[in-house]
C-alpha cells in the first residue's frame, strides 16, 4: 500500500485516465433509463474496481426523460389560455393552475406527482464506490452522473457568443444565469391575469407563448442524445481520477464515496433514489457532498446555489468556503459567487440538510461548453479543468480529514 499523503500534497492526476473514460463512453448513447445508460454504468463500475474501490451497482426506479412531461404541461397551459379567450374563465384558471403546478413540480424538483400519475416506471442505475479510509467516521460523497441529455434548437449558444463578442466585460461580470424557465411560468400567469381582469390580450399572448414553449420541448423530445463528453463524462472522469489518486496517495481519517448517478438528465432521479436508500447511513454532522457536473469547460466555477424557478442556496456556506480556500491553496483558478438556473444533483443532498458544494465550468460567454449540443464530444473538452477538479476534490478531502 502506498504511504499516506502528507498534508497539502499536490497529487498527480493522469490526463490519460481522464481521456480514457470520456473517449470510451462518449460513443455510447446514454439517454436516461436506456440500455446505453446501463452499459455505461457497468463499465464505470469495473473501472472503479480497477482503481481499488469497493463497488456496488444499484438498480433504482425512475420515470425517464422529462420532455414528455412538459409537453403535457404545455398543452394544458395552451388549453387554459384558449378557454379564457373564449370566455370560459373559471375553467381557464383551473387548467392554468394545473399547468403551473405541473411545471414547478417537474423543474423545481417537487414531489413528482405528475410523473407518478401519468408515467410508467422505468429503471436507472447508480454506481456507488467506496474508497479512502473505510473505517473513518467522516465521509465525503463525490457526485457525478453518467447519462446524457437530448439536444434541441433552444440549446444553440450563438446568441451568447455574439453578446460576448460585442461586450465581453458585461458577460464576464454576470454571476447569475438568465432564468429561462420563467418563460414556462409566463403563460399560465398571463392567462390568470386575463381571466381576472377580463382583458383578452394577456390570454392571447399566453396562448402564443404556450404553443412556442411546447414546440421547443417537442423539438427536444424528438432530437438525438448528445455524446455528453462535457455533460457529464467530465464528472465521471473526475470520479475515476480521484479514485486513482486516493489509491496512489491514501488519506487517513476520511471515507470517500464516489457516486455516478443515473437519470440526472431526467431531473435528478438517480440521486433522489441514492439518498432514499442511503440517508440513514450518512450522518449529517460528518458527511459532505461535492457534486461535479460539466467540469470540462475552460473556467471552473463553484456554485452558491441553484433554482430553475426560485433560487435555493446550498446548505452550509462554510463548506463552500472550505472548497474555495482549498482552490487558493493549490493555485487553482476557481470563480465563486455564481448561482445557476439549471438544476443539478447537488440540490437533493442540500435539501436533505447535508453541507453541499457543486463544481461546474463555463466558457467565456458564461455557458457550459457545448451544453446539450451534438458538438459535446471528447475533442471539445478542456482536460486541464478536469485535472484541476480532481486536484481540488482531493484537497477538499484532505482538509476534511484533518479538520
Amino acid at each position: 500500500m502506498s504511504p499516506t499523503a502528507p498534508a497539502d500534497a499536490n497529487v498527480h492526476v493522469s490526463e490519460e485516465t481522464l481521456r480514457e473514460v470520456i473517449e470510451k463512453l462518449a460513443p455510447v448513447e446514454r439517454r436516461s433509463c436506456s440500455d446505453g445508460e446501463r452499459h455505461a454504468a457497468a463499465w464505470i463500475a469495473d473501472r472503479l474496481r480497477d482503481a481499488g474501490c469497493d463497488v456496488s451497482v444499484e438498480h433504482e426506479e425512475a420515470w425517464g426523460p422529462w420532455p414528455p412531461n412538459l409537453i403535457g404541461v404545455g398543452l394544458v397551459a395552451t388549453l387554459g389560455a384558449l378557454l379564457v379567450i373564449f370566455k370560459r374563465r373559471l375553467k381557464g384558471i383551473f387548467y392554468s393552475l394545473v399547468a403551473l403546478a405541473g411545471l414547478i413540480d417537474e423543474v423545481q424538483n417537487g414531489p413528482r406527482l405528475f410523473r407518478r400519475i401519468f408515467r410508467t416506471k422505468k429503471k436507472t442505475i447508480n454506481v456507488v464506490a467506496t474508497t479512502g479510509d473505510r473505517s473513518a467516521t467522516r465521509t465525503l460523497v463525490v457526485l457525478a452522473h453518467h447519462d446524457a441529455a437530448q439536444t434541441g434548437a433552444v440549446f444553440n449558444q450563438s446568441w451568447a457568443m455574439a453578446l460576448h463578442e460585442m461586450n465581453p466585460q458585461l458577460m464576464t461580470r454576470s454571476k447569475n444565469q438568465i432564468p429561462q424557465w420563467w418563460l414556462g411560468v409566463a403563460p399560465p400567469l398571463l392567462t390568470i391575469v386575463s381571466a381576472v381582469t377580463r382583458w383578452r390580450r394577456p390570454a392571447r399572448w399566453a396562448f402564443r407563448l404556450a404553443l412556442l414553449g411546447t414546440a421547443a420541448v417537442w423539438d427536444i423530445d424528438r432530437s438525438p442524445t448528445v455524446p455528453g463528453a462535457n455533460d457529464n463524462l467530465s464528472g465521471v472522469a473526475t470520479l475515476v481520477g480521484l479514485a486513482e489518486a486516493l489509491k496512489e496517495r491514501p488519506v487517513e481519517g476520511l471515507r470517500v464515496i464516489l457516486v455516478s448517478a443515473g437519470a440526472e438528465e431526467a431531473l435528478q432521479e438517480g440521486i433522489r433514489a441514492y439518498l432514499d436508500r442511503h440517508r440513514a447511513e450518512l450522518d449529517h454532522a460528518t458527511t459532505w457532498f461535492l457534486n461535479t457536473d460539466t467540469v470540462g469547460s475552460p473556467h471552473l466555477v463553484l456554485l452558491e446555489g441553484e433554482g430553475p424557478i426560485w433560487m435555493e442556496d446550498y446548505t452550509d456556506p462554510t463548506f463552500r468556503s472550505l472548497v474555495a480556500e482549498c482552490a487558493v491553496a493549490r493555485g487553482i483558478d476557481l470563480e465563486v459567487g455564481v448561482r445557476a438556473r439549471a438544476s443539478t444533483d447537488g440540490i437533493i443532498p442540500s435539501r436533505a440538510g447535508y453541507p453541499t458544494a457543486t463544481l461546474v465550468s463555463v466558457m467565456p460567454w458564461r455557458l457550459p461548453g457545448n451544453y446539450h449540443l451534438m458538438t459535446d464530444t471528447p475533442g471539445n473538452v478542456e482536460y486541464s479543468t478536469i485535472v484541476d477538479t480532481v486536484r481540488l476534490a482531493y484537497a477538499v478531502g484532505e482538509r476534511l480529514a484533518r479538520s
